[in-house]
């Protein structure tokens, strides 16, 4: 089954730059929505927690294992 939608075909080809670019003329709405993405993962906050602090304490667990690890090795 294949989803096709006039309304979609419609905004795709009324979309500048087909001619001179083809396919990526997309690229900076990709882009942009990108950037939003991100924008979002630093700033949208949820209680006293965003995207950035859960990573960084997720990394610093792994760097903390691995230490122990190879102090463990090393006695």
């Amino acid at each position: 089954m294949t989803f096709y939608s006039e309304r979609l075909k419609w905004w795709l080809d009324r979309w500048p730059g087909k001619k001179t670019f083809g396919v990526y003329r997309f690229l900076p709405a990709f882009f942009l929505l990108g950037a939003a993405l991100e924008f979002s993962m630093i700033n949208w906050t949820v209680g006293q927690t965003n995207f950035y602090n859960t990573y960084k304490k997720r990394q610093a667990k792994i760097i903390a294992e691995e230490r122990l690890r190879s102090v463990e090795a090393g006695n």
